[in-house]
């Protein structure tokens, strides 16, 4: 089987190994070592994501003009094209396949210490700076309203009043959480309307483990899973490296009462991020980083509960009620984010 799918791309030798790679919940990834060179293939989760050539199309839009500034052809994931000249290849039986170039020499951290956690935030904002100049009208949602904080709510009321797995009853105290802060999720919607937010191009996925670092060096490298580069808010990608990354639990602990803030990761992160974006954001932008850090926990934490409440079909799940610790542990954190709000919002101001 999978000598048959890696036969439609321009691969360089015949195929030594392929085995399972990273632990990401959309996609299923394999690690791929020819003769002549080393790469990543996905199947894609078209569940998910139900339009792949505009995914794709995407994709590569944003990687070409990517590497027309890249210093390093390893700063850039690089598809590479089936025998047809594509950039995906469509099995038989209905499958959707990628390959990027594996890229050598990198490392991926899941957890973070100030350093490593400043130069991921540096990573994402520089992504955001070469990226600035991109006509984001040219890019397609590739998951309509994927961050639409209050439409994401109505989907979590949607989710608890079918209540299709009789879960509801274990989950109250946490409906009740999200329902109370819905006046919140609208808060930056009425910011752009405001003209104080504009839409740019976003990554949209912007935890820690979605950056590779030099083996050597240790420096930020490359910006991976790029399959939510679509319009979106700048802050939203601020706030979701931190809600995974500035989190003092993992993002599945079981003891929600671990989670919080770290908030020397938070000041951090706080600083690459606005050293990569340089000039930019403007002071309107930078004022609202707080709330695209509480939006984001907030957003995830409800889809987390969501899926909970529908069975667990979208975030991959290795045991029972994993879905429902995720929620919890976001929650927790927005509590904490509420209870350190002057000191987030003082940060950055200094």
């Amino acid at each position: 089987m999978m000598e048959d799918i890696l036969r439609h791309f321009c691969l360089a030798g015949e195929l030594r190994t392929a085995q399972s790679w990273g632990n990401g919940h959309i996609n299923r990834t394999y690690r791929v070592v020819c003769a002549g060179g080393e790469y990543i293939l996905q199947k894609i989760n078209t569940q998910v994501f139900t339009d792949v050539e505009a995914l794709m199309r995407n994709i590569h839009l944003v990687t070409t003009h990517l590497r027309a500034r890249a210093a390093d052809p390893r700063e850039v994931l690089a598809l590479v094209p089936t025998r047809e000249g594509k950039a995906y290849y469509a099995a038989p039986d209905g499958g959707m396949w990628r390959v990027y170039d594996f890229v050598r020499g990198s490392k991926c951290l899941e957890r973070a210490d100030p350093v490593s956690f400043a130069r991921s935030g540096q990573a994402f904002g520089r992504f955001q700076a070469l990226l600035n100049d991109f006509p984001v009208e040219e890019l397609r949602e590739t998951i309509p309203n994927f961050h639409h904080t209050p439409k994401r709510l109505e989907a979590l009321k949607a989710a608890a009043r079918q209540d299709s797995m009789g879960r509801r009853k274990e989950v109250e105290r946490e409906l009740d959480f999200a329902c109370a802060r819905e006046d919140f999720t609208h808060t930056l919607l009425k910011a752009e309307q405001a003209g104080a937010l504009r839409r740019r191009v976003t990554h949209n996925d912007t935890k820690l483990n979605n950056v590779l670092f030099d083996a050597k060096s240790d420096e930020a490298l490359c910006v991976i899973d790029l399959d939510t580069v679509m319009p979106g808010f700048a802050v939203n990608d601020f706030g979701d490296s931190i809600r995974f990354g500035a989190n003092t639990a993992a993002e599945d602990e079981p003891d929600a009462a671990k989670a919080g803030l770290d908030m020397a990761l938070y000041e951090a992160y706080l600083r690459g991020f606005l050293r990569g974006c340089g000039d930019i954001l403007p002071q309107s932008e930078q004022a609202l980083l707080p709330v695209g850090a509480k939006m984001m926990t907030l957003e995830c934490g409800m889809r987390f509960l969501t899926d909970y409440l529908q069975g667990d079909p979208y975030f991959a799940t290795h045991r029972p009620g994993q879905n429902l610790d995720r929620c919890r542990t976001q929650f927790a954190l927005v509590a904490d984010m509420e209870r350190k709000w002057e000191a987030m919002l003082a940060a950055g101001k200094r």
